[in-house]
């Protein structure tokens, strides 16, 4: 690879923008990365992590041999092989575990660190291989489970909004969202609604980045987002502005969802929000009568008790209005569901049917009957609930570990076995974002450093290596990025890999602008299925609690990491200053809190400790530190989720990451 040339690819982090970016290489070597100006949601902007893609790829901590543990688990202390020597302990192992316990006792543990069709989570990454050897089922549900099950029993599919139709919009609620941390490309869409004269409100327990810019902040109690979407829908029937003729068109169960919008009251809902009956009026007012309104809800808001709930009174509020016939109306959560990709994981390769572990219940799921866990993709360590428990499990001597990784993270400290893992520039994958309509091609840039192996590339050497013969375990990246566009499905017309590979992003063949349910739902009914019975579930933290923990704590994303991704970036560690808190100058002063005090947060759960900053960004009662911070780097070797209890939502088992009670003392 001689002189210079650009490379078309796109991100693979977990963000609903799927960045398209351009890579300078010269002489082999990547020297530059900006957004793709030429892709119509991207528009030549990356976010600030992204924006230190190369220097992080390049890092001189990057993980690039083989290496099997030599000091007790949790040390960190390893030795390298060789890819031979690591393929037949490997393979020694995992033979032993399936002729002993089966293949149940293998868990594939995989996370939303890549989210490639070829190479991450949304796709085939391995799983024909666990397939093969009748491992467990990994149930992925830590991100978006209990929204996407709300919307579907509402809709019949999470899928909605194409977002690019919010410029559009005359009336935006952004409603539990950040958008200019997370997502910011929805933002240029928005500044064009607000050009044309749109009103943007920001519904949020926490005052963030984007509620700042908003025209208007709502800082609703955490978990209560449901009774807000009654009492403004009970403002909306007052004014007499429901959409009768939608209504009788494409909705059903109306009369018994429409008694218990009556039953939410603005007067009831203050009380339950903490939201001024005034504000909920006057935004009730404002949805009566402004045609389209777009909702954009993304993934925070249904991490609580009643999140699944939340959702579906959301996706509600526009079968009610009628926003559905128009395009800026209706909700957005995620565009997935308008992805209709052939993802053949071969469960016909299952000889019997296995069990399944859930994601977020991984302190629970590993105990003795799990022998085996292979981590990909995922910072288990850093990332998921009841911290302390999971750590316990991890240190077992008997569970053999696996972890597939580009840096030293928490989660390898207590492996057996490191494969290093290859990053974005360096190998193929197909990608679609879940909050536009494009398909976007990643071609590798540069080579691979070391000796890393792309995820299909490991699992292709470790089947060929235990023997196996089944054909579809060595089919390549491109037979596999065939396969995914053959599913016929007329939104994939036209689209092949030859043109994505030129190209790099195509649009998903559906109309533009697009409006999906104009003339009906994919439910058996073709109609909206409004909810049955009580339609707000509240929250764990929704009443005192009885014990010493009064105060509600909330986890939101960090600007400066995607989960963990970037976690260990030195620059992008000095911009978020450590793991801090935010706490209400009312509840600082009842606790004596001083800014920039080191405070232990703590329940009956965990602990971890962070440096107060007073703030009304937050209310009284409500306390909150950002997700990302690795548990080896922060203070006290602990983070947030060290008190986040392994409990699950309403719906699909979703995880409660803001649904918590703590108490703030100084250490």
């Amino acid at each position: 690879m001689q002189g210079e040339l650009r490379v078309l690819g796109a991100c693979p982090l977990d963000c609903p923008d799927t960045c398209s970016w351009v890579v300078t290489v010269k002489d082999g070597r990547a020297v530059g990365m900006r957004g793709n100006p030429d892709h119509p949601y991207t528009r030549g902007a990356l976010c600030v992590k992204v924006n230190r893609y190369l220097e992080h790829a390049g890092a001189a901590d990057r993980i690039l041999y083989p290496m099997r543990r030599v000091g007790p688990k949790g040390s960190g202390r390893f030795e390298r092989i060789s890819w031979d020597e690591a393929l037949e302990e490997i393979s020694v192992r995992l033979r032993a575990i399936v002729d002993e316990h089966g293949g149940e006792a293998i868990w594939p543990y995989v996370g939303t660190g890549n989210l490639g069709y070829v190479q991450g989570a949304e796709g085939i990454a391995g799983r024909r291989f666990w397939n093969v050897l009748g491992a467990s089922r990994h149930f992925l549900n830590i991100c978006s489970t209990a929204g996407n099950v709300g919307l579907y029993h509402t809709n019949g599919t999470p899928a909605g909004m194409d977002p690019e139709t919010f410029a559009l919009s005359k009336l935006i609620l952004l409603w539990g969202t950040n958008t200019l941390t997370s997502g910011h490309h929805l933002w240029k869409f928005i500044q064009d609604a607000r050009a044309a004269g749109a009103y943007v409100v920001a519904i949020d327990p926490i005052r963030t980045r984007t509620a700042e810019q908003a025209d208007q902040h709502l800082p609703i109690r955490p978990g209560t987002d449901a009774a807000l979407a009654l009492g403004l829908l009970h403002v909306v029937l007052e004014e007499g502005a429901e959409d009768r003729d939608y209504i009788a068109r494409h909705t059903e169960n109306w009369e018994e969802f429409r008694e218990e919008i009556l039953r939410h009251t603005p007067e009831r809902v203050a009380g339950i929000t903490g939201l001024p009956e005034a504000d909920i009026r006057a935004l009730g007012l404002r949805l009566a009568r402004t045609r389209p309104t777009g909702i954009r809800a993304t993934m925070g808001i249904q991490r609580h008790a009643g999140g699944g709930a939340a959702l579906r009174a959301l996706s509600a509020i526009p079968g009610v209005t009628g926003d559905w016939r128009h395009p800026g109306g209706g909700i957005a959560y995620s565009t997935s569901g308008h992805v209709n990709l052939n993802v053949d994981t071969r469960e016909d390769l299952l000889a019997k049917p296995v069990r399944t572990l859930v994601m977020t219940r991984l302190a629970e799921g590993l105990d003795e009957s799990v022998k085996c866990l292979w981590v990909y993709m995922a910072n288990p360590m850093a990332s998921t609930s009841d911290q302390n428990r999971v750590r316990d499990r991890l240190l077992r001597e008997d569970l053999f570990t696996v972890v597939m990784e580009q840096f030293a993270t928490d989660t390898v400290d207590y492996a057996d076995i490191v494969l290093p893992a290859t990053m974005q520039i360096e190998h193929m994958d197909l990608h679609a974002g879940y909050g536009h309509m494009y398909l976007l091609w990643n071609e590798p840039a540069v080579e691979p450093p070391g000796e890393c192996l792309s995820t299909t590339q490991t699992f292709r050497r470790l089947a060929r290596h235990m023997g196996l013969t089944e054909p579809s375990l060595f089919d390549s990246d491109l037979e596999l990025a065939e396969q995914l566009l053959s599913s016929g499905h007329p939104s994939l017309n036209g689209i092949t890999v030859d043109r994505l590979r030129k190209e790099g992003w195509v649009r998903l063949n559906v109309a533009q602008p697009f409006v999906p349910f104009t003339e009906g739902f994919p439910t058996p009914s073709g109609r909206l299925r409004f909810p049955k019975g009580p339609a707000y579930v509240p929250p764990h933290t929704a009443s005192a609690p009885d014990g010493p923990y009064p105060l509600t704590l909330v986890t939101p994303a960090a600007h400066t990491f995607l989960n963990s991704t970037f976690g260990n970036n030195p620059e992008l560690l000095r911009r978020a200053k450590g793991p801090r808190v935010l706490v209400n100058p009312q509840d600082a002063l009842d606790r004596e809190l001083t800014d920039g005090q080191r405070v232990r947060v703590f329940n009956a759960t965990g602990a971890f400790e962070a440096e107060v900053e007073i703030s009304r960004k937050v209310r009284p009662g409500v306390v909150a530190s950002t997700k990302g911070h690795w548990r080896k780097l922060s203070p006290g070797g602990a983070t947030v989720n060290a008190v986040v209890e392994e409990r699950d939502a309403d719906m699909g088992r979703g995880a409660v990451y803001h649904d918590n009670f703590v108490e703030v003392t100084p250490v």
